[in-house]
């Protein structure tokens, strides 16, 4: 079952795509968060793939009222990867980018995610667990959720940045699965650090990169991004990832 519904949070009603499973039971839920584009057909795709595998999907849209993801779209892509237009196409996607790098946002984010879980385990068919799954900005609010949510069952951010802040870290109770491509630089070059820091506090956290990969390459529509070897493997080791930290029923 699949349709398109608003979630009422502390800062307004959002847009949100749901899917679960056609048969009547009892499922674990998952929060689904969007990459910077929205809710986008690709990631509507996604939750009826994981609602496909048994899981009760909210996939809500974030962003769409910053008017980021009109200003926001693969042309600017192409310009950055093009070394002529690159610096100009980085300032432009800098100031597209504005409205949702403010503290105030960030704060109401998790605030609305927070009222998506809620729905979630409300539904009847909930078994009562909540993981997240998350693509580049959704990646980094995965990381968020895991924070601040005591009580979530698993997380896993796929290209997102995760704080360095050590006392953050710290308070993550749940296992936490992300995925890297070596060619995303910037997330490469934090990955050690972030590796040692959760070691250091004990966190269960298992970092998968792929080789001859980069940012994004799980999206299927960005086809100059797109690594089926490393989406294909990557989408194994999750539904294994949950399958061993989710309780049974």
């Amino acid at each position: 079952m699949q349709n398109e519904l608003k979630v009422k949070t502390p800062h307004g009603e959002i847009p949100a795509y749901w899917a679960e499973p056609d048969a009547v039971g009892k499922y674990p839920t998952m929060v689904l968060i969007h990459e910077v584009w929205g809710l986008t057909e690709n990631i509507k795709d996604i939750a009826r793939r994981f609602a496909n595998e048994g899981y009760i999907v909210l996939a809500p849209d974030l962003i769409s009222h910053t008017g980021v993801t009109e200003k926001v779209d693969a042309s600017i892509m192409a310009e950055i990867r093009n070394p002529a237009t690159r610096d100009e196409a980085q300032k432009k996607l800098r100031e597209a980018m504005t409205p949702i790098r403010t503290p105030e946002f960030g704060a109401q984010t998790l605030d609305r995610l927070k009222s998506c879980i809620d729905t979630l385990l409300a539904s009847e068919n909930s078994n009562g667990q909540v993981v997240a799954v998350g693509y580049c900005f959704g990646g980094t609010y995965a990381w968020q959720l895991a924070i601040n949510m005591p009580d979530l069952d698993a997380a896993v951010p796929y290209y997102g940045h995760a704080p360095e802040d050590e006392s953050l870290l710290s308070k993550i109770n749940c296992p936490v699965l992300a995925f890297y491509g070596e060619k995303d630089e910037n997330l490469m070059k934090q990955l050690p650090i972030l590796e040692a820091t959760m070691d250091k506090l004990k966190k269960d956290f298992t970092a998968t990169v792929y080789q001859n990969a980069g940012h994004a390459f799980f999206n299927d529509t960005n086809k100059a991004m797109y690594v089926k070897e490393a989406a294909e493997d990557s989408w194994l080791k999750v539904l294994q990832f949950f399958q061993q930290n989710l309780k049974s029923e």
